[in-house]
C-alpha cells in the first residue's frame, strides 16, 4: 500500500466512523439500560412494587459530538438518589429516614464501561474495513 492509499484509506474511515461511534454509544445506553432495571428488580437492589421506578430508567435521546457522540442514562423519578446511596434524616416534610442503599446503578457500570470498550473496537474495525 503506497502512503496515498493509505492516506485515502485514513479519510475514508474517518467519514464513516463518527456514525459507528453513535451507533456504538446508543448500543451501549440500551445495554446500560437494561442491566441498571434488571439490577433495580430485587435484593440487592431495591424491590419492586409497581415497576414505575424500574421503567423510568431512560437514556436521552443522545448527541453527536465532534468526532464522536454521548448519551446519558438517568431517571427522573426522585427517589433515585435515595435508593443507590441510602438516607439518614429528615425530609423535607419532617419524616425521618433510616434508609439503606439499594444498590443498582454502580454495580452496572463494569457492563457498560465494557460495552463501551467493546463497541468502540467495533466502530473502529467497522470504520477500516
Amino acid at each position: 500500500m503506497t502512503p496515498d492509499e493509505f492516506a485515502d484509506r485514513l479519510e475514508a474511515a474517518a467519514d464513516r466512523l463518527p456514525d459507528r461511534i453513535a451507533d456504538g454509544v446508543s448500543h451501549t445506553a440500551m445495554v446500560g439500560i437494561g442491566r441498571i432495571r434488571a439490577n433495580a428488580s430485587g435484593r440487592p437492589g431495591p424491590n419492586v412494587i409497581t415497576g414505575r421506578y424500574r421503567s423510568s430508567w431512560e437514556p436521552d435521546r443522545g448527541r453527536r459530538i465532534p468526532y464522536g457522540a454521548e448519551c446519558t442514562i438517568g431517571t427522573s423519578k426522585p427517589q433515585g438518589r435515595r435508593l443507590e446511596f441510602g438516607f439518614t434524616g429528615y425530609d423535607s416534610l419532617g419524616r425521618y429516614y433510616d434508609q439503606p442503599p439499594f444498590p443498582h446503578v454502580g454495580p452496572a457500570i463494569p457492563v457498560i464501561e465494557a460495552t463501551l470498550k467493546d463497541q468502540m473496537r467495533h466502530a473502529v474495525e467497522e470504520a477500516f474495513g
